[in-house]
């Protein structure tokens, strides 16, 4: 897809029916890596739509939400980013039932 970047989304929401509310707007945006931090592959018009939705959940005076731009969708973006541990594509394999 043209013009698709990746960007990280991270979220402090201090309420726990927003903090769900927050969490569920997100995965229609894209997959969870931890708890309340997302990657997302969006087009322009995927970031500010997911930036609108955002608004109308969040209280400003209380909760945040960090959104960090790692650059178009080329195939370099994963060497920008170091997981120490389980890597999530590992985690996300489920059990073989044989």
């Amino acid at each position: 897809m043209a013009g698709v970047k990746i960007f990280v989304v991270s979220y402090d929401i201090m309420n726990p029916k927003r903090l769900q509310r927050v969490h569920k707007t997100m995965k229609g945006f894209g997959e969870p890596i931890h708890y309340s931090v997302f990657r997302c592959n969006l087009t322009p018009k995927g970031l500010v739509e997911m930036k609108a939705a955002l608004v109308e959940l969040i209280k400003h005076d209380q909760d945040r939400i960090m959104i960090i731009d790692l650059g178009p969708e080329d195939g370099m973006v994963m060497n920008r980013v170091e997981f120490i541990g389980v890597n999530p594509q590992e985690s996300e394999r489920g059990a073989i039932v044989v």
